[in-house]
């Protein structure tokens, strides 16, 4: 089945004359008789009644009137959808991040590549570090956002984008509210929430072990950790750019060096659309200084 049959069987079916359908179509009336004659016969029977004055659908050009309809408006859709990828009017961007990383860190960027697109599609997908390699080596993401693939892939590429510590957080009420430092020894009596969603999450469980401190409770989403945070049934070490609420407070730990580098991955030698390449340029061009603190 050619998607000319299917315009000239769709025109005589509006117009339900075939010399008017053949203006329509800008062709000869004997070249759309012959093509609707090669359709009729892949489809086993005739579509129209040739009567005069007025051509008529029988009852399997009634019955497929709307699947040839469905199956032209795709085929036009995915053609102009292709021609607008083509002149960069549409963009699209499918870009994988660890379930640590913020995705308010990439706001102000996506904005910035809304206006240069008159139409932009986002697809993000959420997974853990190697989820995310995962992600990038099959093709599924372009970009990848994270602290630290554990990846030897090497088609791997990696920039660096910033480093920051990660900090103390605990409710408005808690003891050791309000203090912008605070010492080891105050958390050897506290209840540690572990992230184990964080790509870091056991370095600084080793961390705090070597200080005779322990966790507590493991937390696998960061919504759950605020939560017991707020009800004070927990305190949790998180990094700088994570959102907190106002009714959290955040204190460095005097004597603890935890900190990460959060790193945009990509595939060498891997096409990108046009808005990955913009978004790769906008975060490695970025002066990430104020937000990583």
């Amino acid at each position: 089945m050619e998607m000319h049959q299917v315009r000239y069987f769709l025109a005589v079916a509006q117009l339900l004359n075939f010399t008017r359908a053949a203006e329509e179509c800008n062709v000869t009336q004997p070249s759309l008789t012959r093509a609707i004659k090669q359709l009729e016969a892949e489809l086993g029977g005739d579509l129209f009644r040739r009567e005069r004055p007025a051509a008529q659908l029988t009852e399997l050009g009634q019955r497929m009137h709307p699947l040839l309809k469905q199956c032209y408006d795709a085929a036009a859709g995915a053609r102009s959808l292709a021609s607008s990828f083509k002149s960069g009017e549409v963009g699209a961007l499918r870009i994988a991040l660890t379930h640590s990383i913020d995705l308010a860190l990439l706001i102000p960027h996506l904005n910035e590549i809304r206006r240069q697109f008159n139409r932009l599609e986002l697809r993000f997908l959420r997974g853990t570090a190697r989820e995310v390699g995962d992600f990038l080596k099959k093709g599924e993401a372009e970009l990848g956002i994270a602290a630290e693939i554990d990846e030897a892939w090497d088609r791997l590429d990696v920039w660096p984008l910033f480093t920051e510590s990660f900090e103390l957080v605990v409710g408005e009420g808690h003891r050791l509210a309000g203090r912008s430092s605070i010492e080891l020894e105050d958390l050897r009596s506290e209840q540690l929430l572990s992230r184990t969603f964080c790509e870091h999450a056991r370095r600084i469980s080793a961390s705090l072990h070597e200080h005779g401190i322990e966790h507590g409770h493991e937390i696998s989403s960061e919504r759950d950790l605020i939560e017991l945070v707020d009800a004070e049934i927990g305190v949790a070490m998180v990094p700088h750019t994570s959102p907190l609420p106002d009714t959290l407070t955040r204190a460095t730990v005097a004597g603890l060096d935890a900190r990460r580098t959060v790193s945009l991955y990509g595939v060498a030698g891997r096409q990108r659309t046009a808005v990955a390449n913009t978004v790769m340029r906008m975060l490695r061009g970025a002066d990430w200084r104020e937000i990583a603190g």
